[in-house]
């Protein structure tokens, strides 16, 4: 889904036939302004997609940010004012804080892991254990606090894993198989195979016909001699289970790419409300 399917969705979702509430204590006409304020410190995320928010639903809102995606906050900041309509600041509220408070919770974790491996060659990368519907957003955040994007669906990229191995009957099954695919429907992806130890590491390193080896749940003493014979041949990343007390070890073993789940399925919402001005 796209960023504007996403709120329209949202939107219908949350209002259904209309904010009973709103409409019935605030005047149509009536005029009012909030403020975003900060109750909890962290990255915050979701400053334009607000932004989008109260443009999509009321055209006529007025929006000024005071700090910007990717910035860090504190307990009493404000981060922006929204001026116009009551009625469309009420029924545009929730869905923006919801929204913020997600995505800022994902920019600070993610910038937290990417402080770890400060010095280090390698990237860090999101997964595609996002929230369904909303992926589009929650890598958006990813990218705020200073991740990068692995890939975004089934559809952009190969990743042979180990599942796929094992039902394919093997790993040069598995291989032949996504290139024989590939020339069948005209596409050109980018290839990743997943192994699990030494043994499918140098099967794999024989056969070949990919871009990038994941080094799943290796320990980064194993990860390093892992990268040395791959010496450079393919891309490297590691995954799997991979902690704040751990990253840094991985980092140091020399692989290009460190994924971690952890970055959008296991976050805590930061503290923001939008209050009446």
């Amino acid at each position: 889904m796209t960023i504007d399917e996403i709120i329209d969705a949202a939107l219908r979702e949350d209002i259904g036939d209309g904010d009973h509430t709103s409409d019935a204590c605030i005047p149509a006409s009536a005029q009012g302004k909030a403020k975003l304020l900060v109750k909890e410190g962290g990255i915050i995320a979701g400053v334009e997609l607000a932004q989008r928010i109260f443009s999509r639903f009321d055209e006529n809102l007025k929006v000024e940010i005071f700090i910007q995606d990717g910035s860090q906050i504190n307990v009493g900041d404000i981060v922006l004012t929204v001026e116009g309509s009551s009625r469309s600041i009420l029924k545009t509220e929730r869905l923006v804080l919801n929204f913020m408070q997600r995505m800022s919770g994902i920019a600070t974790k993610t910038a937290a892991y990417n402080k770890l491996i400060e010095g280090t060659s390698a990237k860090l990368l999101d997964t595609r254990k996002t929230t369904p519907l909303l992926r589009e957003i929650e890598k958006w955040a990813v990218k705020i606090g200073g991740g990068v994007n692995h890939r975004f669906g089934l559809y952009d990229m190969v990743m042979i894993k180990d599942n796929h191995i094992d039902m394919a009957g093997g790993i040069p099954q598995a291989i032949d198989r996504v290139h024989q695919h590939l020339k069948s429907i005209g596409k050109d992806l980018k290839i990743e195979i997943e192994v699990r130890d030494f043994n499918e590491l140098n099967e794999a390193l024989s056969i070949g016909g990919f871009h990038r080896i994941m080094l799943d749940n290796f320990h980064p003493d194993n990860e390093k001699k892992a990268v040395q014979l791959i010496a450079g041949r393919y891309e490297t990343e590691a995954s799997g289970g991979i902690t704040e007390a751990t990253i840094r070890a991985h980092a140091l073993s020399g692989v290009d790419y460190i994924s971690v789940g952890a970055l959008t399925h296991n976050i805590k919402s930061l503290d923001l409300s939008l209050k009446a001005v």
